[in-house]
C-alpha cells in the first residue's frame, strides 16, 4: 500500500436516475434516500484510498439546499478531504440534473468521517493525503479545523464541565420553560 496518495487517485462519482419509489409525500426524492446514497458514496472513496473496509464515524452537517425531483438524474461526487493515522474526511457533494433542461442545482454538501478496518476488526492506518492544490490545502485546513471545534464542543458540554447557570441568560428568549429542581 502507497503511504500518501493524492485525493484524486480515490475521487468517485456516481449518477442515478430518481424514480417514484424514492419519493416523499410531498413528491420531492426523501431526503433518506439521498442521504443512503451519500454513505455509500463516502464509503466507496474512502475504501478506494484506504484499499480496506471502511466505517461511518460521522456525518457534519446535512444541510439539503435544493430538493431533488423525481425524473431527475442525481449526482454524487466523493473525495478525500483530510486523512488523520486511521480516519479520512470524505466531501460528498449532490447535484440534480433535470434531463429536460438539463439545469444543474447544487442539493447538498457533507462531510464523512469514515475510519479504516482491518480484517481483525481493529482501526486500521490509512495512506495519507499528498496536497496538490490550493483546494486541496484549503479542504484540508477546513476539515481539521471542524475536526479541532467538534472537540472543543463537545468537551465544553461534557456534564461533569458544564455549569448550569453560565447559560440560563443564554437560553432567554428560546421556546422552553425552565422547571429546575
Amino acid at each position: 500500500m502507497k503511504k500518501f496518495k493524492s485525493s484524486r487517485e480515490s475521487r468517485v462519482s456516481i449518477t442515478e436516475l430518481m424514480l417514484p419509489s424514492h419519493s416523499n409525500f410531498g413528491g420531492k426524492v426523501h431526503g433518506g434516500h439521498i442521504l443512503n446514497l451519500m454513505d455509500q458514496i463516502a464509503f466507496a472513496c474512502a475504501s478506494k484510498h484506504s484499499q480496506s473496509y471502511c466505517v461511518t464515524a460521522s456525518v457534519n452537517r446535512v444541510d439539503f439546499l435544493n430538493p431533488i425531483e423525481v425524473g431527475e438524474l442525481a449526482t454524487l461526487k466523493a473525495s478525500i478531504n483530510y486523512t488523520g493515522k486511521t480516519s479520512m474526511v470524505v466531501g460528498v457533494r449532490v447535484e440534480s440534473e433535470n434531463v429536460t433542461t438539463g439545469e444543474v442545482k447544487h442539493c447538498n454538501s457533507s462531510y464523512f468521517t469514515m475510519v479504516a478496518k482491518g480484517k481483525d476488526g481493529k482501526n486500521k492506518a490509512v495512506p495519507g493525503l499528498i496536497l496538490k492544490t490550493k483546494q486541496d490545502i484549503r479542504r484540508f485546513a477546513r476539515s481539521k479545523e471542524r475536526k479541532q471545534s467538534a472537540y472543543k464542543r463537545d468537551s465544553k458540554y461534557e456534564s461533569n464541565n458544564f455549569k448550569v447557570n453560565e447559560y440560563l441568560e443564554f437560553l432567554e428568549g428560546e421556546n422552553v420553560k425552565m422547571d429546575l429542581d
